[in-house]
This record gives structure tokens, sequence and C-alpha cells, in this order.
């Protein structure tokens, strides 16, 4: 019987339908390889376990009792990505300068076309309160990959991705802020990821509201292109 599964990967979605309930956990690994460049020995699918923990490359894939279109999150890097991060830096002209930097986002910020695409954000992107914000305290807005959840790791999984001592430390910033937790990737995800992490249910602090890639804007840099 064949599957159709959907994988969510560097904020793409890539449909599989080639494989079969006969197929391994190593065979679907291979196919993404061929639509990501992601190494199978690299790759992190979160959400595939067997007796509750992750499903081992020759565990086939109608033991994991699949529904059809289930979505899965891959986490991985290519080499060549691996190799920009790890590797020296460049010996040239072309390294940027941070004053530079901030000459440049001085400029893009003011621009009509952004402060129109900013307005718009504002009037249209709808902000789902959690908690009230409370009297007197300030804002803290924190990312979730790279920052709360350790999104380059080899860990197996998602609450051995999260930051080390991470419930005491929104614990503590709760005290004096409100906090607020941002992605650049789409709400289900973001919630998906907090509810693992144990964030979105913690007694000890009270997240105010989230915002997702809706809430963000492109803006075009003559250096750096589209951002």
């Amino acid at each position: 019987m064949s599957l159709s599964l959907i994988i969510k990967w560097g904020g793409q979605e890539y449909t599989i339908t080639s494989l079969s309930e006969e197929d391994t956990v190593l065979d679907l690994k291979q196919s993404l390889k061929g639509l990501t460049g992601v190494l199978p020995e690299r790759q992190k699918l979160l959400g595939l376990k067997m007796k509750g923990k992750p499903a081992d490359d020759d565990v086939k894939l109608g033991a994991l009792k699949l529904k059809p279109n289930t979505k899965i999150m891959m986490m991985g890097t290519r080499e060549e990505s691996l190799e920009d991060v790890l590797g020296p830096p460049p010996d040239n002209d072309d390294v940027v300068n941070d004053f530079d930097i901030e000459e440049e986002v001085v400029e893009v910020e003011n621009r009509e076309e952004n402060l129109l695409k900013i307005s718009r954000r504002v009037k249209e992107y709808k902000v789902e309160i959690l908690n009230p914000p409370r009297e007197g305290k300030k804002l803290l807005v924190l990312d979730v990959d790279y920052t709360l959840f350790d999104h380059r790791s080899c860990a197996e999984t998602g609450v051995e991705l999260m930051r080390p001592y991470l419930h005491e430390f929104l614990t503590s910033a709760y005290e004096d802020y409100d906090i607020v937790i941002w992605s650049a990737t789409n709400m289900k995800w973001i919630e998906a990821k907090m509810k693992e992490l144990g964030v979105s249910t913690n007694a000890n602090y009270k997240i105010t509201f989230m915002l997702d890639s809706a809430a963000m804007i492109t803006v075009h840099t003559p250096r750096r292109g589209l951002i």
C-alpha cells in the first residue's frame, strides 16, 4: 500500500508519494536526500517513533501506523551549509562591516514601500492574546530556533533540543518581563514546539502571545537582495 507523507524542512513542505508500507525509514531518508540535499545521517525526523522511541532506520513505515498526509518535521543541514558555518572566514574584501550594516538598515527601514508594508501588517495581522499584558512590565521577545530550541543539535527528541535551564530562565525573566515567542515559521509549528518543550503549559510563567511568519515583511537591499 502506497503512503503519502508531507515533510516540513527549511520553511518548505515536500510531499512524498513514492513509498509504500514495506519501505523503511532509511528509504524515506534517501528520498528526502534527493529532495533536500541533506544526507540521511544528518536527518532527524521528529515524530517518527516506535514504542515511544525514535524509529530506527530499518523499521518499516507500515509499522509506524502513519495516517495519510502525515506531516513530519525534518531537522538537518546540507554538507555545503555546514562547510559555510564551520569553515574559516573568507580572506577577501567582502567581509561585512558592522557600521555598513547599521547605515544600510537605517536606510531600508525608512523607505516608503517598507513603511507601507509595516502599516499593512499592523492592521491585518491578528495577535491572539494568550495572557493579558501586565502593567509596568517590559516586553521580551524570544526567537524559537537557535534560542530556545537548538535547531542544529544532533539530539533525537524535541525535549533534548531544549536549551539547558530554559524553564529556569523563563521563570526568572517573567518576574520583570511579559514574554512573547516569535519564529519565522507557521504558527502550528510554533505551537507544537512550545507544547513539546513544556513552555506553553508551565505554571511558573505565562506567554503573552506568539508571532509567526505572517507578522513579517520582506525588504530588498542592494547588497543582500531580498530578505
